[in-house]
């Protein structure tokens, strides 16, 4: 239900609509580069529709170029995986195959995801593109939750001057729903340096919670008091840095 919710959500303009099943043959083809990740495509991916094409006589929003990118579409794309399959590789995959930034919904055992990934032209082959960083994937609320999210998420929400604006929008809106799953609360991010500074601030939490338990794991196990005291005092350091980051998500000042 979720991924009908997002559908609804985005508002996309009917003209956009393509609605065309993807063959798994040609995402193998195009996003898979070793027989292992063919192997995935085949066993674990049950269908792929291109859903809508978001080109700019469409949704008046300009295309966008400069010397690594070439932005002439967005397009939206859902991904259904059989039972037990894992969602990153094959994720990744699909976004690989495309050539054009994709909005990307993914059903799964897990739920309905979100993800997308800036691309760019490669270096080493002409006509092709490659991802440009790691792609960003979040569970969807369920239907019913999550309407700040749903309403930040609509097309005539996101930045309008080009396309690559309008998907770093949609990129900077997924990435606050992942900041809520840390925080609790569904805050956008008010300007694109806001929202680079958020971002760093939840990858710093995540490697801080890791830490926190690997410290928990070795305090457990020493038997040596010095050792457990200057242990626990790496714990406490730990924990505060994260409360300042956890203010930084939150929109305080740290």
């Amino acid at each position: 239900m979720s991924a009908d919710a997002l559908i609804k959500a985005l508002g996309l303009p009917d003209a956009t609509r393509v609605d065309q099943r993807v063959p798994k043959k040609l995402l193998a083809e195009h996003g898979a580069a070793t027989a292992a990740d063919r192997r995935q495509v085949q066993d674990w991916v049950e269908e792929v529709q291109w859903l809508a094409s978001l080109k700019p006589h469409l949704i008046g929003v300009p295309a966008f170029k400069d010397a690594q990118r070439e932005y002439l579409e967005v397009a939206v794309l859902t991904l259904k995986l059989k039972p037990g399959a894992k969602l990153g590789r094959l994720g990744e995959l699909l976004h690989r195959a495309v050539p054009y930034p994709v909005l990307l919904l993914t059903s799964s055992d897990l739920g309905t995801s979100l993800s997308l990934a800036h691309i760019r032209a490669s270096q080493n082959e002409a006509d092709k593109t490659v991802l440009d960083g790691p792609v960003l994937s979040v569970l969807l609320p369920e239907a019913g939750r999550g309407q700040d999210f749903y309403e930040a998420v609509a097309l005539a929400k996101q930045p309008q001057s080009d396309l690559f604006a309008l998907y770093q929008g949609w990129l900077d809106t997924a990435s606050a729903l992942d900041i809520a799953q840390e925080t609790g609360c569904f805050q956008p991010s008010l300007t694109r340096e806001r929202a680079v500074e958020r971002h760093a601030a939840l990858q710093g939490c995540r490697e801080l919670k890791a830490q926190i338990a690997h410290l928990r794991s070795q305090a457990e196990k020493e038997r040596q008091i010095a050792r457990q005291v200057a242990l626990n005092q790496e714990i406490h350091a730990a924990q505060s840095q994260l409360q300042a980051l956890h203010r930084t998500l939150s929109g305080d000042v740290a």
